[in-house]
């Protein structure tokens, strides 16, 4: 099985299958969702390496999607690419350039040079985006500081840097799978 997730969701099966025909065979694990519910379930479950989002889904919007991506900070390094068939639909939500906001935008119909493309740039993006802690992942930083600011035992503060050097190496395990699927996408698509 390919160890490369990409996780699209649209509403639309022919999307779905046409993003599927257009990749590479055999690099990828193409997992579909029909709806952002579904789709939020799979990005936390499968941890996709890309996400192409459509931005009108019913039960939960491409925008409601988006806003949960933006919001964690184990989501925000995924490389994303929004779709839509209704540019004026994304950008009445978040205006453009789209790339300080760390996405690509491909618009519907797409051919598979443009889809190319918009990985590609969502694959950049993603590597430029500036690591910034949400509130959970900033925890063990604080408490190590407070704990030591409180007196507490030495064993303790040890165990919360282990953690803090287990998460800056998971970090770094997440940052060489990007660029070895950047690679592996270049290598393809020539």
């Amino acid at each position: 099985m390919a160890s490369n997730k990409i996780l699209v969701i649209d509403d639309s099966k022919v999307i779905r299958v046409r993003v599927r025909e257009m990749l590479p065979v055999g690099n990828f694990e193409v997992l579909e969702a029909k709806d952002g519910e579904e789709g939020l379930k799979l990005i936390r479950e499968a941890h996709p390496n890309l996400i192409m989002l459509d931005f009108l889904l019913p039960k939960v919007s491409g925008w409601e999607v988006f806003q949960k991506i933006q919001s964690q900070a184990d989501l925000r390094h995924i490389p994303l690419v929004v779709m839509s068939g209704r540019k004026e639909e994304v950008t009445d939500k978040i205006p453009e350039p789209f790339d300080k906001f760390f996405f690509a935008f491909i618009e519907k119909p797409f051919e598979k040079k443009q889809l190319s493309d918009a990985i590609k740039l969502a694959m950049i993006l993603a590597k430029k985006r500036p690591q910034e802690p949400d509130a959970p992942e900033a925890k063990p930083a604080a408490a190590a500081g407070a704990a030591a600011a409180a007196g507490a035992s030495a064993a303790e503060i040890k165990a919360l840097n282990d953690k803090i050097v287990k998460m800056q190496a998971e970090i770094e395990a997440l940052k060489k799978q990007l660029t070895q699927v950047v690679t592996i996408i270049k290598q393809k698509l020539k």
